[in-house]
């Protein structure tokens, strides 16, 4: 499970992305859809979790270092969803406000889903 997140999600976006074109020119509506995409990898991230066929990288590694320190999936997510910003702009990539925003909100958007799907102490699933 965990080498085919890691496939099918690449696979996934190379498919979609050219499907969605470029995005709305509308501020308002671009906001809508950076929030629509974190609740839905949210939700989706939740879902495949609970499903225990192998968690994705940064899912993994989430899991497994909120277990061993004992800080919360949202703490855990934001540090590493953080130190990979940090990393990626040190390389040369781009840094914006929906980044920001994806890396303070998924893991609190996890968190929140692993909750609502039933499993509040998530991290050991």
């Amino acid at each position: 499970g965990t080498i085919a997140n890691a496939v099918v999600i690449g696979v996934a976006i190379d498919v979609v992305l050219p499907l969605l074109g470029g995005g709305s020119d509308v501020v308002v509506l671009r906001v809508l859809e950076l929030f629509a995409g974190i609740a839905a990898i949210s939700l989706g991230s939740g879902l495949y979790l609970t499903a225990r066929l192998g968690p994705g990288p940064r899912d993994g590694l989430m899991t497994g270092l909120s277990l061993r320190t004992g800080r919360s999936l949202r703490v855990t997510r934001a540090a590493i969803e953080i130190t990979a910003c940090v990393v990626g702009v040190l390389l040369g990539g781009t840094f914006g406000v929906g980044t920001l925003a994806f890396a303070l909100l998924i893991g609190p958007g996890v968190q929140l889903a692993l909750f609502r799907l039933g499993h509040a102490g998530a991290a050991g699933l």
